[in-house]
C-alpha cells in the first residue's frame, strides 16, 4: 500500500473507532507483509485453511521443499509429486485434491492468476471459488496478502473474531454476521483494521 494511502487509512480508522484507535496506538505502524500474486501464494492460502499459523507454515515449507527441486514451486512441480510425498509433507487427502485441482487449472489455462490482478474483488471471488475446496476465507487471504486489496474483511476468520472479542470486551465470540456489522465502520479500509486485529493477538496470525 502506498504510504499516503496508509496514512489516510489510519486517520480514518482512528476517527471511526475508539477501540481500533487504541490498538493502533499500542501496536504502532502498519507493517503488512505481502506475497507475490502467484501460484505458490494461492497454494499457501489453501494449506493454511483451518490450521494454526505455526502448523500451516511447517506444512507449507515441507511442500515447498518437496516441490521446488531447486526452483520456485510451480503448478507443474506440484502435479509431478506423488500423493505419498504430499502426505509426507503433512497435507490431508482433501488438501492434496484441492492443490492438484489448482495446479491443473493453472497448467491448462482455465485459471489465469495474473489476470486477477486487474479484476474486481467480486470477480476474483467468483473465479477462485469455482475451484474445489476454495471458499471465501481462502479468497480473502489471497485478496489481502497477494492482491493487496484495501477493503477486505474476513468476517469468518477465527483470529479476527477472537481479536474482536478481546479488544471490545465481548462475553462471547462474535458471529461472522456480527463482524460484518461492526466492520462497516472500517470501510473502505477494512483490510487495515483486520491487520491490526490479527496483530493484537500477538501470535503471527494471517499469512
Amino acid at each position: 500500500m502506498h504510504p499516503v494511502s496508509v496514512e489516510k487509512a489510519i486517520r480514518r480508522l482512528r476517527r471511526a473507532d475508539p477501540v481500533l484507535r487504541r490498538l493502533i496506538d499500542e501496536l504502532g505502524p502498519y507493517g503488512i507483509q505481502y506475497s507475490p500474486p502467484d501460484f505458490a501464494t494461492m497454494a499457501r492460502c489453501i494449506v493454511y485453511q483451518q490450521l494454526s499459523g505455526k502448523v500451516a507454515l511447517t506444512i507449507y515449507r515441507r511442500l515447498e521443499q518437496a516441490a521446488s527441486n531447486g526452483s520456485p514451486m510451480s503448478p507443474r512441480s506440484v502435479l509431478e509429486l506423488e500423493a505419498g510425498a504430499l502426505r509426507a509433507a503433512g497435507l490431508s487427502g482433501r488438501k492434496i485434491e484441492y492443490l492438484r485441482e489448482l495446479a491443473g487449472k493453472c497448467c491448462d489455462g482455465t485459471l489465469d492468476l495474473a489476470a486477477l490482478e486487474n479484476a474486481s474483488d467480486e470477480e476474483v471471488m467468483r473465479a477462485l471459488t469455482a475451484l474445489r475446496g476454495v471458499g471465501a476465507w481462502t479468497v480473502h487471504m489471497y485478496l489481502i496478502f497477494a492482491l493487496r486489496r484495501l477493503d477486505v474483511l474476513p468476517a469468518g476468520d477465527l483470529g479476527i473474531r477472537a481479536a474482536i472479542r478481546r479488544a471490545y470486551g465481548l462475553d462471547t465470540l462474535p458471529s461472522p454476521s456480527d463482524v460484518e456489522r461492526m466492520g462497516q465502520r472500517w470501510r473502505p479500509y477494512a483490510t487495515v483494521a483486520a491487520w491490526y486485529l490479527w496483530r493484537s493477538l500477538g501470535d503471527g496470525a494471517g499469512l
